[in-house]
């Protein structure tokens, strides 16, 4: 007799979904909250290491059963999980869990490098079950006009994008500057935020050349250690140019300078952060010397990419063929750390 797994009936059933969550920190707690909210999941169980994070989660999710280890949450019976662990553990992870027939749901970066990127969304497209990477940004209202701008050929063809997100900040985990660890620097900290809402506002266009400089305290990087400041060029099929900049602790004098900027030869539009905010967007058309704004702050973005995965889910959703582009921004963070 063939038993139907909670995936397979979800289409037949008004069910909230049971969700696991692995990994209750700040940001897997924010995410955790914004899935909450939405009515259409449960928090089944969660686990964490720390019984600090724990607790915090189950004040969040009281009727949630807390798992010490790991590995069992994957073993339980649940629709889908959440991960917001370390770097190192995120395909390792997510792999384990859609082979147990789960959906997941994961914080960037999806993995340390293109080949393990690879491998999940192999496993994905494997077990049919959808896939969905916290890659925020795209889900903010200022790149969404931007983008939309885009499709419409508004600003006629785009030829150059600058980005930034600079830190005045760096992480405050150890393992961030490990690489074997982290993977990386600042560039799959911060750039791979950067590099995704280009290459999605383009349309994912083919990246043809990749150049960088890459340095740590002010000098070249040394092989063993972690980027805290980049540059990059990347140059796409189109003929376009990309250059990207990104810093942990630069003296910027605010909290943050984040922003993108797409021309276009017919007109420009651009986003940036207000008074140095990581969360406070405002983005503008520019024609000539004039400039139209678009959206303002306050945006309350953090979640959306959470919450549209799990409204999918929600939906029966599987496998999203999407989910290649996650390869895609791999593949180009790989170049600029190998620097072609």
């Amino acid at each position: 007799m063939n038993v139907m797994t909670p995936q397979m009936d979800m289409k037949n059933t008004s069910r909230p979904l049971r969700l696991g969550f692995l990994g209750t920190g700040w940001i897997g707690r924010h995410r955790m909250k914004a899935i909450l909210d939405t009515g259409l999941a449960t928090a089944a169980a969660i686990a964490d290491p720390s019984p600090e994070m724990a607790a915090a989660a189950l004040q969040l999710a009281p009727e949630a059963r807390y798992i010490e280890d790991v590995d069992r949450l994957i073993e339980e019976d649940l629709d889908g999980i959440v991960i917001a662990t370390p770097s190192a553990a995120h395909a390792e992870q997510s792999i384990m869990a859609l082979k147990k027939g789960k959906a997941v749901f994961c914080q960037k970066p999806l993995g340390r490098s293109a080949e393990e990127v690879r491998a999940v969304v192999e496993a994905a497209r494997t077990a049919d079950r959808l896939l969905g990477v916290d890659l925020s940004y795209r889900h903010t209202a200022a790149v969404r006009a931007i983008r939309q701008l885009i499709d419409t050929n508004a600003l006629g063809s785009v030829f150059a994008v600058d980005l930034t997100f600079h830190n005045a900040y760096g992480p405050d985990k150890p393992w961030f500057y490990d690489r074997t660890l982290s993977g990386g620097g600042c560039v799959i900290d911060l750039g791979v935020h950067m590099v995704d809402l280009a290459l999605w506002s383009l349309g994912f266009p083919k990246v043809a050349a990749v150049s960088s400089h890459l340095m740590k305290d002010g000098q070249p990087l040394a092989p063993e250690d972690v980027e805290d400041f980049a540059v990059a060029t990347l140059t796409l099929e189109t003929g376009a140019v990309l250059r990207l900049a990104c810093s942990w602790k630069l003296q910027a004098g605010c909290d943050a300078v984040i922003g993108a900027s797409f021309y276009g030869r017919e007109g420009g539009a651009g986003f940036r952060n207000v008074d140095g905010s990581f969360y406070d967007f405002t983005s503008e058309r520019y024609a000539g010397t004039n400039v139209e704004t678009l959206t303002r702050a306050p945006d309350d973005w953090g979640g959306r990419a959470a919450a549209d995965w799990v409204r999918r889910l929600s939906q029966g959703d599987r496998f999203d063929p999407a989910a290649e582009q996650f390869i895609v921004v791999a593949d180009v963070l790989d170049r600029i750390y190998a620097g072609r």
